[in-house]
C-alpha cells in the first residue's frame, strides 16, 4: 500500500520525503559529492507503526544504489536498518 507513494529527493530541504496520507516522513541529509550523510529518519506520529521508516530506507538505498551513490548512516533508524538488512552495507561509503 505504502510502497505506492513515490520516493522524492527533495534538495532545497536536504531530505530524501515520502507523502503518505498528505503527511511528509523524512529522511535528512547533506551530502558531500557522491556520499549522503544520513542523519535523521522521521515518520509523522499519526503514521507509525506501519511500516513507512522501512519502506522509505529501501527505497532510499534503491536511488541511492540505482544513481551510483554513496552513504553514511548516521542516523539510529537506518543503522538498526542496516543491522537487519547487511546486503545494503556495499552502499556505505568507506
Amino acid at each position: 500500500m505504502y510502497n505506492d507513494s513515490p520516493l522524492i529527493n527533495n534538495e532545497t530541504n536536504h531530505s530524501f520525503e515520502m507523502i503518505v496520507e498528505g503527511q511528509r516522513a523524512f529522511i535528512n541529509y547533506r551530502h558531500i559529492g557522491d556520499t549522503y550523510l544520513l542523519i535523521h529518519t522521521e515518520v509523522p506520529e499519526a503514521l507509525r507503526n506501519r511500516g513507512i521508516a522501512k519502506i522509505l530506507v529501501e527505497k532510499t538505498f534503491e536511488y541511492l544504489g540505482k544513481n551510483h551513490l554513496k552513504m553514511r548512516p548516521y542516523c539510529a533508524y537506518v543503522q538498526a536498518y542496516l543491522k537487519n538488512n547487511p546486503d545494503w552495507k556495499r552502499l556505505i561509503d568507506k
